[in-house]
């Protein structure tokens, strides 16, 4: 029995190059202006800990600008990084600059699973901040009202890690057997199973991350079976 499914985006909902050309992008280009404007505002701490993880405590914003870009080049999934990416982004997404980008089998999975009485909820990441914009401002319209919470590598922790799925099942306040948890990374997938949970792979055409045994996988949520309680 399925009483919540918990959704990834990157690759799962949305295709990869939607948030690494799109957020990313965006991103890196204001970046710097952003910090100079902020540093004693709303970058004071991206600045702080910046400094700190990068062990460069008198680091400018330039260098500050420097260090975060490479992380996002890299991927790292850090929070003084994700918390300028939600600040900087939620500016694009209000500007009609950015929109959520979606598979077209996502949007009417959703809407039915929904409709259907079942809680939906977001695990991802990138800033529940971006999460939460992803979905407000999407190119089929604003779907927030679909999604129940959102979480993120703050509010639940790593998402290779067990624990973090803990974490979000006491916050949903359902055993971990009842809620499925949709990505296309097998790592994560393993991470939600060894914390009780049911899941499914997701693996699309084009997409980076490989399909890898014992789980099982689908190409589209047209496709993904949700068992709930009659």
């Amino acid at each position: 029995m399925t009483r919540a499914v918990v959704l990834d985006i990157e690759g799962t909902t949305s295709p990869t190059d939607s948030v690494r050309n799109d957020l990313y992008g965006y991103t890196e280009q204001r970046l710097p202006t952003w910090l100079a404007e902020h540093a004693s505002g709303t970058a004071e701490s991206v600045i702080a800990q910046t400094r700190e993880l990068a062990g460069e405590p008198t680091a400018d914003t330039d260098r500050i600008a420097e260090i975060l870009t490479g992380w996002l080049h890299s991927d790292v999934k850090a929070e003084p990084l994700k918390a300028a990416q939600g600040a900087i982004c939620a500016q694009g997404f209000r500007a009609g600059a950015l929109h959520g980008r979606f598979f077209d089998d996502v949007v009417p999975a959703l809407r039915a699973w929904h409709e259907a009485g079942l809680p939906l909820y977001v695990y991802s990441s990138g800033s529940e901040r971006n999460q939460r914009d992803w979905f407000a401002f999407a190119e089929a319209g604003d779907l927030s009202g679909l999604i129940t919470d959102h979480f993120d590598l703050v509010s639940a922790g790593p998402k290779r890690e067990p624990e973090s799925y803990d974490v979000i099942a006491d916050r949903i306040g359902l055993p971990a057997q009842e809620i499925l948890f949709l990505s296309d990374h097998p790592d994560e997938l393993d991470a939600a199973v060894a914390a009780g949970w049911q899941v499914v792979g997701v693996h699309r055409e084009g997409e980076p991350n490989p399909q890898r045994a014992p789980h099982s996988w689908v190409g589209s949520f047209a496709e993904v079976e949700v068992g709930t309680a009659a």
